[in-house]
């Protein structure tokens, strides 16, 4: 028996936020101190590293589990399914519903309670709980469907990655240019055939590794703001994606038995357009490979960095034909991979 994904649906935010958007802002170093750089040229190096011209906000209305349930809604239409037959919503997030104008995290009741009430499932027998685990959140609930299903504890699995990064982002840190909002879901299922999860690797680094994202007060050392915003050191982690992921991608295709020509696209996390270039030139260079060309659907030009939910949007764009330039046929491979806060990295293999 495998797991298979039998729908899948998104929600992409309305408020859209370019670059030009943040010429005003004064970005600061971690010290209080000046960049010395006018925002424009800011801007411009940005833009040629990370590849985002633009992102998505929620509208203040918005919660992280409104879009969480709207997107929820899609992957059911989209698999045909009772909802009140699902055994278990598994919800990634890193933040809970966090209110428009920032403060603290609210993650009681979970996100996955909040989820299903606005779901409007009745049945106790449906089990919600929330997942911390960075960016690959969404990755590791796919894994964790996959071993209800295995073991024969459940025959419906809801996953769903929701987060809304532009409620915890300092407008003096030039990294708050790369966190934008959004949500994925899938319906995981028993297959029987060869259809579905083949392999899957998945490792915490807890050594030096464990605060390379984190939490921290504004930059700008002259406010009385105590609110912690998220941050990391950008070049430690692309230098730890290089170094691990590409492995861990290795190490899902050894155990899916599947030859490496017949992959067919990699559904990867994006924080950084180049950083991604790069894990997945490393992971092709492993089995001595050029990378084959359109292996890698790219949203995060126009969508930025979604954390958990950008792996199963850019899925849900992909196999609606919402990007003509890539296609997904019935039987091909697919791998999902991700890296991100703790520090957590996954991937899973599987025949769409």
């Amino acid at each position: 028996m495998r797991a298979k994904i039998t729908g899948v649906g998104s929600y992409i935010p309305e408020v859209v936020t370019k670059n030009e958007d943040f010429l005003n802002h004064e970005f600061l170093n971690n010290d209080g101190s000046s960049f010395g750089s006018d925002n424009e040229v800011i801007i411009e190096k940005f833009v040629a590293i990370t590849g985002i011209e633009e992102r998505r906000y929620l509208t203040p209305e918005q919660l992280t589990s409104d879009i969480g349930a709207i997107a929820a809604r899609n992957a059911i239409v989209d698999a045909n399914c009772n909802q009140e037959e699902i055994d278990f919503i598994i919800v990634a997030h890193n933040y809970g519903d966090v209110k428009p104008d920032g403060g603290s995290s609210d993650m009681v009741p979970s996100l996955a309670s909040r989820i299903k009430n606005k779901l409007g499932i009745k049945n106790p027998q449906c089990v919600a709980y929330d997942v911390l685990f960075g960016c690959p959140g969404w990755v590791l609930g796919l894994s964790q469907a996959d071993s209800f299903i295995k073991s024969g504890l459940a025959k419906r699995v809801l996953v769903i990655g929701a987060e809304a990064l532009s409620r915890v982002v300092d407008p003096h840190d030039r990294d708050s240019m790369i966190y934008s909002d959004g949500a994925g879901a899938a319906i995981v299922e028993p297959s029987m055939d060869e259809h579905g999860i083949l392999g899957q690797a998945t490792a915490t680094y807890t050594e030096e590794e464990t605060y390379f994202i984190f939490n921290e007060t504004s930059y700008n050392k002259e406010l009385e703001d105590k609110t912690q915003y998220i941050k990391m050191y950008g070049r430690r982690i692309y230098n730890f994606a290089l170094s691990k992921v590409p492995n861990g991608m290795k190490a899902a295709m050894d155990q899916a038995g599947v030859d490496i020509k017949d992959l067919k696209k990699i559904f990867i996390h994006q924080a950084n357009e180049k950083m991604d270039e790069a894990i997945v030139q490393r992971f092709y260079k492993l089995y001595d490979m050029e990378v084959p060309k359109d292996i890698m659907p790219m949203i995060i030009h126009k969508l930025g960095n979604s954390s958990v939910a950008t792996v199963p949007t850019v899925m849900d764009l992909v196999v609606h034909d919402k990007m003509p330039e890539h296609k997904v046929e019935k039987g091909d491979v697919v791998m999902f991979a991700s890296v991100g806060a703790g520090m957590n990295i996954n991937a899973i293999v599987y025949r769409y």
